[in-house]
């Protein structure tokens, strides 16, 4: 059988890695990204109100994988006011219509991971992943090489994203 070369190289995943430390140092960027409304471009942020935000993930886990949060920084859902967690669901409802009208996806996996053991990578602010899945979007890469392929710019999926948000009136 012959030898072939099994290295995947992801180097952009390395900015990932490397901010790892700095989120520890520099505090949640879900916070940074609420007191900047000026560098939604920058942050990916499609919409926001004074109780939610509304961001494209930076390391998706799929093409079009949002994230909304609460304004507020709290770790615990008991700590947001019904008021708010009603809004959760408003929000994680317009995203999934965003996303459809955009991608077309055959179905949304749409939870969050509550503590660091559960996977948060954010822990002390809560927040609901939404990701778009299409048949067949799960390949060999993940199972051969622990490697997700992502098959659009992030720019360009928040160009589209935010057409849709604007056209949706959000």
């Amino acid at each position: 059988m012959a030898e072939f070369n099994r290295d995947v190289w992801a180097p952009w995943r390395m900015q990932y890695i490397e901010s790892l430390s700095e989120r520890d140092a520099g505090g949640c960027f879900l916070c940074r990204h609420v007191a900047t409304p000026q560098d939604d471009g920058k942050n990916h942020v499609l919409w926001r109100s004074p109780k939610s935000l509304v961001v494209l993930n930076r390391y998706p886990y799929n093409t079009g994988h949002l994230l909304v949060a609460p304004t507020e920084h709290r770790a615990e859902l008991e700590d947001l006011s019904d008021e708010v967690l009603c809004e959760m669901v408003w929000r994680i409802r317009d995203a999934t219509r965003v996303l459809q009208r955009t991608m077309h996806p055959q179905g949304f996996n749409i939870g969050m991971n509550l503590g660091r053991c559960a996977g948060a990578g954010v822990p002390d602010h809560l927040h609901w992943h939404i990701v778009p899945r299409w048949g067949g979007d799960t390949n060999f890469m993940p199972v051969i090489a622990d490697v997700k392929v992502i098959p659009e710019a992030l720019d360009r999926t928040y160009e589209k994203l935010l057409q849709a948000a604007r056209e949706l009136g959000l």
